[in-house]
């Protein structure tokens, strides 16, 4: 029987997923050549292509093995010690520093990780999050262009049906238009000593609210309520534009 498929990607073995044994996650082959194509992509960023700085900083042991599979595979091909990505190879390392980085941002925004622990965990969701799933996760986020270590996201086919008009559905309070009504979907602090002040206010998720200055303080209307906040809570308040 043949190995599973990826639907974005018909000749690849499907990604998604290392196998439970004995109450553990097993790492498999699928897994190592994952890795190998998200250090391969981040060492091009840096100005790095050479081979053997690839094979010193693989932590995995049968990288050069798994490595010479790849090339078998057409995932990319050598031009001396040089390291450059074929086609297939490309499109897949892509995805795959596309659904870490995007991991780590909702990870670290939305559930407040540190990023020591959004790192670990992106490093395992970036080989099961479905094309379909990292495209919502995408959407939620606002399409943002850079992880939280300021390193660019590849672009996904969610961002690429968008226009530099259209808003992304969940932004900070603070990039509502002055007048804007706009639904609190979350709050992202850091700070736990926020929230309470904040919600004695009547600022949680579900409430409308309506930006009404930008300076010298923000100001916002719930009601008959006015608050002001600084630029700061602002940015950790998110909302939907109504």
């Amino acid at each position: 029987m043949s190995a599973p498929t990826d639907s974005s990607n018909p000749d690849r073995p499907t990604p998604y997923g290392h196998r439970w044994h004995g109450g553990r996650i097993v790492r498999t082959q699928e897994d190592s050549i994952d890795e190998l194509l998200e250090l391969i992509w981040i060492h091009r960023e840096k100005g790095v292509t050479d081979l053997q700085s690839l094979l010193q900083n693989s932590s995995d042991p049968e990288a050069r093995v798994i490595l010479n599979q790849m090339m078998k595979e057409g995932l990319f091909e050598m031009d001396g010690d040089i390291v450059k990505f074929k086609e297939k190879g490309e499109a897949l390392a892509e995805g795959i520093v596309r659904r870490h980085r995007l991991t780590e941002r909702l990870l670290m925004e939305l559930f407040e990780m540190s990023e020591e622990e959004a790192e670990e965990e992106a490093c395992k969701l970036e080989h099961i999050l479905s094309p379909a799933v990292t495209d919502s996760v995408c959407s939620f986020l606002g399409h943002p262009p850079f992880c939280p270590h300021g390193k660019p996201i590849p672009q996904g086919p969610c961002c690429k049906k968008l226009t530099r008009e259209i808003k992304p559905l969940i932004r900070p309070l603070n990039d509502l238009a002055l007048g804007e009504e706009g639904r609190v979907v979350f709050i992202s602090t850091r700070v736990k000593e926020r929230l309470e002040p904040l919600s004695a206010f009547g600022v949680i998720p579900g409430i409308v609210i309506q930006l009404k200055q930008r300076h010298p303080s923000y100001v916002i209307q719930i009601g008959e309520t006015s608050i002001a906040l600084d630029e700061t809570i602002g940015r950790e308040i998110f909302v939907k534009a109504l």
